[in-house]
């Protein structure tokens, strides 16, 4: 292979990367241009370098690898390193994404990368796999504690508990909080689902509230009502969801 493959290590453990970089050293076809201990300058360094692949752990503080990935335009190739396998296995083989388990040898590497190379000569890229994963791994998901979105050139990462209230918009779920109002490219389906149940309740198609949130409600004729949030939000509940809400809050 005529170019080399640039490569970017995201891992927060330092005997890790420091493993890779030594297997990585006798791959002809991979040119390292560096490494990063967190998310967050993972994320930068994506955004700056433009990798064609990337090593990227899963568990990391701050930012997982998952996070990570909603959170790119670009998406390079990506090779997951895990010593968790409930985040493999099936949900990796089906989309055609290859990881590492910890600890792996120089040999499994040259797998995974051979795979990698052979898409790129084969101009197969796995974006649209990688994202189908990430997408299947949210259904799996346990309960959502914190949401990362972008905003502008920053990152604001929102404590699932602090959020107000969700609603849709188009393609994309506004995010409401003390922090201010976000947009992220989600479902209300996949939010719903994620969210803790006993803390949050989707009372209209367009709207998930946080029942914490909940000042009060008005009843305004015989089936219709109207909560009134601790923001001031004032939003409908739609007559399909008012036995939920009756059950929850036990009116």
């Amino acid at each position: 292979m005529e170019k080399k493959i640039r490569a970017l290590i995201i891992e927060d453990e330092q005997p890790a990367r420091d493993l890779l970089k030594s297997f990585l050293s006798s791959f002809n076809e991979i040119d390292l241009i560096g490494e990063c201990s967190d998310g967050f300058t993972g994320l930068k360094a994506i955004n700056d370098s433009k990798p064609d692949l990337i090593f990227l752990d899963i568990q990391m503080p701050k930012l997982t690898g998952f996070e990570l990935l909603e959170l790119l335009d670009e998406m390079p190739e990506v090779i997951f390193t895990t010593a968790y396998d409930e985040y493999a296995l099936k949900a990796f083989e089906l989309n055609a994404v290859d990881y590492l388990m910890k600890p792996f040898s120089r040999q499994r590497l040259r797998q995974a990368v051979d795979k990698v190379i052979e898409r790129f000569k084969l101009k197969t890229p796995a974006h649209d796999n990688i994202s189908k994963l990430v997408e299947h791994l949210h259904e799996k998901a346990r309960p959502l504690e914190r949401i990362v979105v972008k905003s502008g050139s920053k990152i604001q990462v929102i404590p699932v508990d602090s959020i107000e209230q969700i609603e849709a918009q188009d393609d994309y779920v506004m995010i409401h909080s003390p922090a201010g109002r976000f947009m992220k490219k989600e479902t209300m389906s996949s939010m719903e689902q994620n969210l803790p149940e006993d803390k949050f309740l989707r009372i209209h198609r367009s709207h998930i509230v946080n029942i914490n949130q909940i000042q009060r409600i008005e009843q305004y004729g015989k089936e219709s009502y109207l909560l009134i949030l601790k923001n001031g939000n004032q939003v409908s509940v739609s007559k399909s969801r008012i036995k939920d809400l009756k059950r929850e809050l036990d009116f």
